[in-house]
């Protein structure tokens, strides 16, 4: 029963720390945080998170890479001969 307690608390805390932004910005008759919504505002935020994706997936796998190169490196020589 306290599992279902503390998840219920938590779901509900979470809903008001959403829901208490909301109303800051509730004024604006609809408008968003950089003004009026055109065509050309939502297609450079697509791009932008397209052009995000992308660059973030390339790093990681640098950095993966990096990683294993380093793990193969540590690993002893394999032995010679049968």
């Amino acid at each position: 029963m306290r599992r279902v307690t503390a998840i219920f608390t938590a779901a509900a805390a979470g809903l008001l720390a959403t829901a208490a932004p909301a109303q800051v910005f509730a004024h604006d008759n609809g408008q968003g945080l950089l003004g009026e919504t055109t065509d050309r505002l939502v297609t450079f935020i697509s791009l932008g998170v397209v052009v995000f994706l992308a660059a973030f997936v390339v790093i990681m796998s640098m950095i993966q890479h990096q990683l294993e190169k380093r793990h193969d490196h540590s690993k002893p020589a394999p032995k010679a001969g049968w």
